[in-house]
């Protein structure tokens, strides 16, 4: 049975940390939340869980580092909704914490501008038809990170903050692309996040972490797009 007066999410890389915890804050207000995941068996518990609680969520089987991946995942989506209200591009990849520029690996370049890069925009391009089919105005938020930001940037972490920083592009590109189509194109640093990614020392917790993403998704206004967000604010590129 299609989803059909619903409103939808789909979270990519939702198995685990802010996108799980992302797609809970949005099931809890109600939306039909599709879990996106490469792995099969964390991403399907991860979407049962959710089921147990009571909430409306499908697993789909997403890599978005693989275009085949991507395009069967909509095919997927397809058989269980009419439209797409929201896109968060979560997924993604740090290989080079204590890397230096100086010494970068070009092959750990691409996996990450893989991950981060071109999957978005490839996510982005193949669910478009659904989030034009959206009804209350689609939006669609890249989780990006205070490291991609120039104004502040420096050594840390190179592929990945350079990655950032080319998806923050990939943001205004879209928000521009899709300004007259009624789609907002936001992108969010999330802070210092305690997931696999940010360790345990970091200073948010992941329910901290999922608010302005969260936020983004149902609160804000729709008018807002194109722009960079940290903790409800727009923050400097």
């Amino acid at each position: 049975m299609k989803t059909e007066h619903q409103r939808t999410a789909l979270i990519t890389g939702a198995n685990k940390g802010i996108g799980k915890e992302v797609a809970r804050q949005l099931a809890a207000r109600g939306f039909a939340v599709f879990i996106g995941a490469r792995d099969m068996a964390k991403g399907r518990a991860a979407s049962e869980e959710l089921c147990q609680q009571g909430y409306e969520s499908t697993f789909i089987q997403l890599d978005v580092t693989d275009p085949v991946s991507i395009k069967n995942a909509c095919g997927t989506f397809s058989q269980k909704a009419d439209h797409l209200d929201v896109l968060i591009n979560n997924a993604g990849v740090l290989e080079d914490h204590g890397e230096d520029i100086l010494k970068l690996n070009p092959e750990m370049l691409d996996r990450t501008f893989k991950a981060n890069v071109s999957g978005p925009i490839m996510v982005i391009q193949d669910f478009l038809p659904f989030l034009q089919k959206s009804v209350i105005g689609g939006r669609i938020i890249n989780v990006s990170s205070g490291a991609g930001s120039l104004a502040s940037m420096d050594t840390y972490a190179p592929a990945y903050s350079i990655s950032k920083t080319a998806l923050n592009a990939v943001t205004r590109q879209f928000a521009g692309a899709l300004k007259n189509e009624k789609i907002a194109v936001n992108c969010v640093d999330p802070g210092w996040v305690r997931t696999d990614m940010g360790g345990p020392h970091a200073s948010r917790p992941v329910e901290q972490g999922a608010e302005t993403i969260v936020w983004l998704a149902t609160d804000a206004s729709q008018v807002e797009t194109g722009k960079f967000w940290h903790d409800k604010r727009e923050v400097e590129w």
